[in-house]
């Protein structure tokens, strides 16, 4: 009994030297496997793979994990430059610095029909503009400014003048006035190249959303070469899709680029409600730059004519239903549809055979299949250039040259 006594006292005694060993050297053991020095007293033991180290590779040693960087001054370094900006910060800053005073706030007035005796009310519009020059043309959408009785334009410095009509073409939805200010105070905007747009690139715009003067907002190209329905059967082609935040009031108003060029001109919003929902369309400068200078110098576009008034869109191709009477269509030898007379005892009726109408298949080599595509095509024309028309007539395929009238670019006025 005594021998189990004496065995068990010096068990305890060998166990509290241990512990008093292992207690008194864990900062050597910890160092040992690249632990910093535990605090005294020791901590707790954790079974399997402690936080803060890296699972080890099959076969490889198990090391600390990097500590992140949480020094302030070393994040804002990397971060801010000097003057405590973010190179996102500077660029939105200078884009707006170098914008601002070309964009044009546009308030419009005019009146509307209403009711069963067509009362007249009065209507209220806004949108925005660009300075084109130091004359002080303004650029902006048709719509913007159509139907108005009387329009104004605020300027950067809060100064309002009335502006004049100078020119519009509805088709594309573009439009210039003029106002008469200082040219000190006009800034005119520089304009850019949207041939060479790219998806992803940033864009900006600056606009009058709500009657909020000068308002910037920043997005991206999200697509390009959309089309947008401005009429029942025409469209705008080329157009640039943003989703930078573009409200009513944005319309007219400039889409820049990082360097502060004018690239397009905003002019819709794809929306339930009316407001934005990050789709934007704007009108590419390209565009822009061939109409304005027609706007100016005549005050609408001149467009070759081809004589014929309306078609209907088949499958096959276009039939044509009406063509102006002695024009070049006409002149050219194309058909419509044949009056035919019927008589029944002493009345005398007309029916319409649309079944000798030609049928337009193509133009100058190219198939067309609806009446957009033809017309982007003539439009594409000079007045008194020749184009070639196929069409199918009586089962064969014919080729007619026809000549485009309109009026001559160094004419005089004539119809548009």
């Amino acid at each position: 009994m005594w021998k189990y006594c004496v065995s068990c006292l010096l068990s305890a005694v060998v166990g509290g030297v241990m512990v008093a060993f292992l207690v008194d050297h864990k900062p050597l053991l910890d160092s040992a496997y690249g632990d910093e020095p535990a605090p005294r007293g020791g901590r707790p033991v954790v079974d399997g793979p402690r936080p803060g180290l890296d699972e080890a590779p099959l076969g490889g040693r198990r090391g600390r994990l990097s500590e992140p960087d949480t020094h302030p001054d070393h994040n804002q370094e990397s971060l801010f430059g000097a003057d405590g900006l973010t190179a996102e910060e500077r660029v939105n800053i200078v884009v707006y610095e170098t914008g601002n005073r070309s964009v044009a706030h546009i308030t419009t007035k005019g009146t509307r029909e209403t009711g069963l005796f067509a009362l007249e009310v009065p209507t209220e519009g806004s949108g925005s503009g660009s300075v084109l020059d130091k004359s002080g043309n303004i650029l902006t959408n048709n719509h913007v400014i159509e139907g108005a009785r009387q329009v104004a334009v605020t300027l950067f410095d809060g100064k309002s003048y009335e502006a004049k009509f100078v020119g519009a073409d509805p088709v594309n939805d573009v439009a210039v006035i003029r106002i008469d200010a200082p040219p000190e105070i006009l800034h005119p905007v520089e304009l850019g190249d949207s041939r060479e747009l790219k998806v992803g690139m940033r864009v900006f715009a600056i606009g009058n959303p709500f009657g909020l003067e000068r308002t910037l907002t920043t997005g991206i190209i999200s697509s390009l070469n959309r089309t947008l329905q401005v009429h029942e059967t025409r469209t705008i082609k080329s157009i640039i899709q943003i989703d930078a935040a573009i409200n009513p009031g944005n319309s007219g108003g400039p889409l820049l680029d990082a360097h502060g060029r004018l690239i397009g001109i905003t002019t819709a919003i794809a929306s339930k409600t009316g407001q934005s929902a990050g789709v934007g369309f704007a009108i590419p400068v390209s565009l822009v730059s061939r109409i304005v200078p027609q706007l100016l110098e005549r005050g609408r576009i001149v467009r070759p004519e081809i004589g014929i008034a309306k078609v209907f869109e088949t499958e096959l191709g276009l039939l044509i239903y009406r063509l102006v009477p002695n024009g070049p269509a006409e002149r050219a030898g194309l058909r419509g549809p044949q009056m035919a007379t019927r008589r029944k005892g002493p009345l005398v009726f007309e029916t319409e055979d649309r079944s000798a109408a030609d049928l337009i298949v193509g133009l100058d080599g190219e198939r067309v299949k609806t009446a957009d595509d033809f017309l982007s095509v003539i439009e594409s024309k000079r007045p008194g250039d020749r184009v070639t028309i196929s069409v199918m007539r009586g089962g064969k395929e014919l080729r007619i040259p026809v000549v485009l009238g309109g009026e001559e670019p160094a004419g005089g006025r004539g119809k548009n």
